[in-house]
């Protein structure tokens, strides 16, 4: 592949979002050619399949249900999108993506994190995140400033101790993959979680730069 694969992860409300959004806005001052993207979802099938995934109504959806529905919209997100921009040169920004399943379904349903990572392979043909932002934020903090927003969706209507164990999964993730996955506090201002990472992204840029030159 000749792009750069960026994934942002980290529970719900934890501003991965908005940080998302400032490194593309970083980034394409920089002269970069950007895809931002976002699971479940990314393109019109993976959309539908994740109206299914937060539709409150579903509240009986089974737990290997729910895995397998992630892994077929990541399937058709790779397929019709990420992997045609990763071939194209870009620098691909994407708003969760296989560590989401592996904390919330492997970690949080209990299914396993090895089951999820061989559903993922097969569904995605391999295609990882060459680097990880973690943002690293209690989720009950996130849902304290959340709830200030919105409704919630049907796995964000979880009770806290659910959430509690994605974030202790999200953990366990940045220690089994120290190289890929990069652990931000962002317990900061939104400014300061984002100088980190442009700070970060910086330094990936440089390096991936001398192992091309």
């Amino acid at each position: 592949m000749k792009g750069l694969f960026i994934s942002f992860e980290g529970v719900d409300g934890c501003g991965k979002s908005t940080q998302l959004r400032f490194l593309g806005e970083y980034l394409k001052e920089k002269g970069f050619d950007l895809l931002f993207t976002r699971e479940p979802g990314g393109c019109v099938i993976a959309e539908k399949i994740r109206g299914l995934l937060l539709d409150v109504e579903n509240s009986e959806m089974d737990a290997k249900t729910e895995a397998l529905l992630y892994a077929a919209a990541r399937a058709q997100h790779v397929a019709q999108v990420i992997r045609p921009a990763l071939e194209a040169g870009k620098i691909v920004l994407c708003d969760r993506f296989i560590d989401s399943s592996l904390a919330y379904q492997g970690v949080g349903r209990g299914l396993g994190i090895g089951n999820i990572f061989d559903i993922n392979c097969f569904a995605t043909g391999g295609i990882m995140p060459d680097k990880t932002f973690f943002l690293d934020y209690p989720p009950d903090l996130a849902f304290a400033r959340m709830s200030k927003r919105r409704e919630h969706d049907r796995l964000e209507k979880e009770e806290m101790a659910f959430h509690r164990t994605l974030y202790s999964g999200f953990i366990k993730l940045a220690g089994l993959y120290p190289d890929r996955v990069i652990r931000v506090d962002a317990r900061g201002t939104k400014f300061e979680t984002s100088e980190i990472i442009k700070a970060i992204m910086d330094q990936i840029l440089l390096e991936r730069k001398k192992k091309d030159a």
